[in-house]
């Protein structure tokens, strides 16, 4: 007997059906075609186990399954479920006639346990996206791909459920959330604020520019500053996630692997900050069959490089593209990958090895070993980094004082605020924040007058800046005069976002 079930295998961060077809007939083979990886292929084990260990026969007869489309790879265990529940129809044990109306998918432990899988919410908006009643799906997934409305979701933890469902013993009752209410209800719950942060007020002045334009900044300084504590509590004044923005990042920690069980959709903008040893393709995303890297699972969020001298410099240098293009490309022999990449870059790093240059009286390092170690940053990731600001040692007055500082929630309004003029003014234009402005874009919404047009022309002879470092000079002077709600960017303005420049103004990192 010949059955079709149906599955579905990722192609980048999107899912795509898989016909999987089975039919048993007379002999003793077993065949599996339709370009199947080790780990799908190794189902047929796993598969006997489940049924055995749950009183079900596994058919001694041939069984030919084709996975279609043949040429598309698939791969992982995810199809353990849809192949288990195949075999069982062609051999007659279960009722086939509502198999066409559900998409499956569910690994298989060898006592007919279902594991969670990677790739629950695309999986789902492409059994919708298809006109399938339903998505059977482990139980620890059911949350993920319940946000997808218009579609019943299943949640199972073990084969016999879905058995009994398609023989019509059993009811499986679909997972209901309130998207909306649950997405909203926890949009603003942070456990680190800039409350806790002492001193550097004109560092926390940088960040609070920065988030209100979506700006890439790097942080200077030696150890102990501040530099990580102030980096981690970005997240807590950056605007709050939209439904169709957390949708968007949730498909990609989807596919990459990264939800945690019994979830549904990602409430805060990620934090990612990978350890400094981290290669190339762990940070851009790669694999013989590509995954989201770091900068990816950042998208709408922050990755977060600290020591960055510290990493290799071809892992640093891999984000330049990404940095402008804001997404990733890879290619690879079974296709070409598009990943999202829109997030805000906040790094950190020191002088020197031993941290305490410019202080002479504490620096070990000699001349060619500061040179030797600022050159593993070059100039031209420098020069994408809209804000570049020194974090200073914070005074001993400073670090006692019982003084509450400001609080992320009353920084937020004013980004958020800041935030609200940008959407307006680039309504229908494919800007979201001034940080996303072309040279079109400076021309149009980064106007000046005279005064201002000579303050950047001193800027720029003075500091030897290069064209790309004057539009970011611009575009964050469009972000400071638009978070003091003012339409023409003034002197003051100009002046305070090329003291972001701190690289060029001390004439370092040559």
């Amino acid at each position: 007997m010949l059955v079709k079930v149906f599955g579905a295998a990722m192609q980048g961060i999107d899912a795509l059906t898989v016909t999987i077809e089975v039919n048993c007939s007379q002999g003793i083979h077993f065949y599996m075609v339709g370009l199947a990886d080790t780990a799908v292929r190794e189902s047929h084990e796993r598969i006997r186990s489940a049924l055995q260990h749950n009183g079900y026969k596994f058919p001694h007869r041939q069984l030919i399954i084709n996975l279609a489309p043949a040429d598309l790879r698939k791969e992982g265990s995810a199809y353990d479920l849809p192949l288990a529940i195949g075999i069982l129809a062609a051999a007659e044990e279960i009722s086939a006639n509502k198999l066409s109306r559900y998409m499956i998918m569910g690994e298989l432990s060898l006592d007919g346990s279902i594991l969670p899988i990677r790739g629950a919410l695309p999986i789902a908006i492409q059994a919708r996206a298809q006109g399938f009643d339903g998505l059977i799906v482990p139980k620890a997934n059911v949350r993920e791909a319940a946000v997808v409305d218009k579609l019943h979701v299943y949640g199972v933890e073990n084969i016999c459920e879905v058995v009994d469902f398609f023989n019509g013993e059993r009811e499986l009752t679909p997972t209901v959330i309130d998207t909306r209410a649950e997405f909203f209800a926890a949009q603003n719950n942070f456990d680190l604020d800039f409350a806790d942060v002492k001193g550097q007020e004109s560092v926390k002045r940088a960040f609070e520019v920065a988030a209100a334009g979506g700006h890439n900044l790097i942080m200077i300084g030696p150890p102990g500053a501040g530099k990580s504590m102030m980096a981690k509590r970005i997240a807590s004044i950056l605007p709050p996630l939209t439904l169709h923005e957390a949708l968007e990042t949730t498909k990609i920690h989807s596919v990459a692997g990264k939800m945690e069980r019994n979830s549904s959709l990602l409430t805060q903008r990620p934090f990612r900050a990978p350890h400094h040893t981290i290669s190339p393709s762990a940070l851009a995303g790669g694999g013989r069959i590509p995954r989201p890297g770091e900068i990816s699972l950042a998208h709408k969020g922050v990755l977060f490089l600290d020591e960055l001298a510290e990493f290799k410099r071809e892992t640093i240098e891999i984000l330049r593209q990404p940095m402008e293009e804001r997404r990733v490309h890879i290619s690879r022999v079974y296709g070409s990958y598009v990943f999202p990449a829109d997030c805000m870059i906040v790094a950190a790093t020191n002088f020197c090895k031993c941290g305490n240059f410019p202080n002479l009286e504490k620096c070990i390092c000699s001349e060619a070993e500061i040179r030797r170690y600022q050159s593993r940053i070059s100039r031209p990731i420098l020069d994408r980094m809209d804000i570049s600001v020194e974090a200073v040692r914070v005074d001993y007055d400073a670090l006692i004082c019982e003084k509450k500082s400001e609080d992320s929630k009353t920084i937020r309004k004013r980004v958020e605020l800041a935030g609200q003029i940008q959407r307006e003014r680039y309504r229908d234009t494919g800007y979201r924040y001034n940080a996303d402005l072309d040279a079109a874009g400076i021309k149009k919404y980064c106007r000046t007058g005279e005064k201002e047009k000579k303050v950047l022309r001193d800027a720029y002879e003075k500091m030897d800046l290069t064209a790309r470092a004057c539009h970011k000079i611009l575009k964050v002077a469009r972000t400071i005069a638009d978070m003091e709600q003012k339409e023409q960017i003034a002197e003051e303005h100009l002046y305070e976002a090329i003291g972001y420049r701190i690289f060029e103004q001390r004439q370092i990192w040559r």
